[in-house]
């Protein structure tokens, strides 16, 4: 199937009893496939790991590198649609496969959102502001990036980064010079962004099937901690103006790139209620997890539905809840507090078979009548350093 072919069938139905191939199969991998699984569908996935997380719950897995073309093949000849679980597929093997298989998620999308500098000059296209930012490539670019900017800023590799990985905070003179150091060895191109006073980090995944259908999931407030996610709190607690603002940047990105599937939109909130897209991901998102037991759909059910083209599902969200991610360093912990969590907890383990601190593991979706009283349960369980409340 050609990608034109791919683009313009707004009317195929891809039917619960079909296979679906997963490019990766970390735990997103996983969770689609319970979600899909439940509905009906097979699923095969493709990922260098023995007996990935993905794996585990599908019919078959490839094993195979990210870039091995002949691998996705393999996939694909299994396969009536094929998905991608995180955005650091080759997406070259993505762009291959549109040629002879169905892959409504396409390639284009991939390509962008893998490259901070096409990814933050395509939304400031949209007329949605971004941090200022700039291109560097030698330490007098970084220096004259940094005068023009202003400290604190934020360097970064253009591809490649996840959870605090590929990152350096600028904070003095003095940090340029090993900043410039330490990232241009991973000899990828790299950004200087200008570091934005936020008082809250949000997020909104929308989601878009192939025919046009748009729904978008309830805001969660972010939480980080050394980079990486570390709660989400659901209502966001902030205005209805800023709800507002946010689920129309988040509407306008999907309608406007033509997004099939998920795309999740992570944003910055200021004092004065301006709101500023940080990154993109193209697939569910650590910060739609929650969605597994407070709304009526996952978000993981919801990309079934939208890459087969099935109607999508509510979003509406049944309770106020608290997502708190389990890293290796908190899974025994959890574990050792199996029989003290509250009957609103729900564990979701995700099969790694080995625990490194800092690797996500799993989560905790603890629901409630108010986030007040979710956040005061996780507090309690004494496994985290206190979440904000």
């Amino acid at each position: 199937m050609s990608q034109t072919l791919n683009r313009n069938a707004i009317h195929k139905v891809v039917k619960p009893g079909a296979t679906i191939g997963i490019l990766g199969g970390g735990q997103l991998g996983r969770m689609i496939a319970l979600a899909g699984r439940a509905m009906g569908y097979r699923f095969v996935t493709m990922d260098p790991t023995v007996d990935s997380p993905c794996g585990q719950v599908c019919d078959e897995q490839v094993v195979a590198k990210f870039d091995d073309v002949e691998g996705a093949r393999r996939l694909a000849a299994q396969s009536d649609v094929i998905t991608y679980e995180f955005e650091n597929v080759n997406a070259s093997v993505a762009e291959a496969l549109e040629t002879t298989s169905f892959v409504p998620q396409g390639s284009e999308l991939l390509r962008t959102t893998q490259h901070r500098v096409r990814e933050k000059s395509m939304i400031q296209a949209l007329g949605i502001p971004v941090a200022p930012f700039r291109v560097i490539t030698s330490l007098a670019d970084l220096q004259a990036a940094a005068e023009e900017l202003g400290l604190p800023a934020v360097m970064k590799t253009a591809t490649g980064g996840y959870d605090g990985k590929g990152q350096y905070v600028l904070r003095t003179p003095d940090d340029l010079g090993k900043a410039y150091d330490l990232l241009s060895q991973t000899g990828a191109e790299l950004i200087v962004e200008q570091f934005v006073k936020f008082e809250k980090e949000v997020s909104v995944i929308a989601a878009r099937s192939l025919s046009g259908e748009l729904a978008t999931f309830p805001m969660a407030e972010n939480i980080h901690r050394d980079n990486i996610l570390h709660a989400s709190i659901v209502p966001a607690r902030v205005s209805d103006d800023v709800q507002q603002k946010a689920e129309a940047i988040a509407r306008t990105i999907a309608e406007q790139l033509g997004v099939v599937g998920l795309i999740a939109v992570e944003m910055f909130v200021t004092a004065d209620g301006d709101v500023y897209v940080n990154e993109l991901a193209p697939r569910p998102h650590n910060s739609g997890h929650y969605s597994m037991d407070a709304c009526i759909t996952s978000q993981f059910e919801q990309h079934v539905r939208a890459i087969c083209n099935l109607p999508l599902g509510s979003t509406a969200l049944l309770s106020p809840v608290v997502m708190v991610n389990i890293l290796g360093e908190h899974v025994q912990p959890v574990l050792d507090k199996l029989e003290e969590l509250p009957p609103t907890c729900k564990l979701h383990l995700y099969g790694k078979s080995e625990s490194i601190v800092k690797r996500k593991m799993g989560h905790l979706n603890v629901l409630a009548d108010n986030v007040e009283e979710a956040l005061s349960i996780v507090n309690q369980l004494g496994i985290w350093d206190r979440v904000e409340d």
